[in-house]
């Protein structure tokens, strides 16, 4: 996996009760709870920083980094970019308003406008 590339969100989310999940925008008490892993990557998918600052920014949460670090985060990333939680792009995405913040945060009937002027599926 190419370290240099730029990950951001592709679905909206949830960090309710300390808990990150994917959010129905239609509907948002249909939370989809992510593992802890998936919670962290898909909450800092903002795509404004690379993959290696993401792995710098999480070794440092640890007092001795753990040893597949790297590892598990690219797999939990492959595994996000399969299921269209999140993309890789060259260079730094700008999201729209309902992807940049989790939905608690958002107006909902603005973000649901935009979204269709945007043709946003997913």
């Amino acid at each position: 996996m190419d370290n240099t590339q730029f990950f951001y969100r592709t679905a909206t989310f949830t960090r309710a009760n300390q808990q990150v999940g994917l959010a129905d925008i239609n509907n948002p008490k249909n939370i989809v709870p992510l593992d802890e892993w998936l919670g962290v990557v898909v909450s800092l998918a903002d795509g404004h920083h690379t993959i290696q600052e993401m792995i710098s920014f999480m070794s440092r949460q640890y007092q001795q980094t753990p040893e597949n670090l790297e590892k598990t985060l690219h797999s939990v990333i492959e595994r996000l970019v399969d299921e269209n939680v999140i993309q890789l792009s060259s260079r730094i995405t700008s999201l729209p308003y309902y992807l940049a913040l989790p939905i608690e945060e958002l107006d909902i009937e603005k973000a649901k406008k935009l979204m269709l002027e945007d043709n946003y599926t997913n």
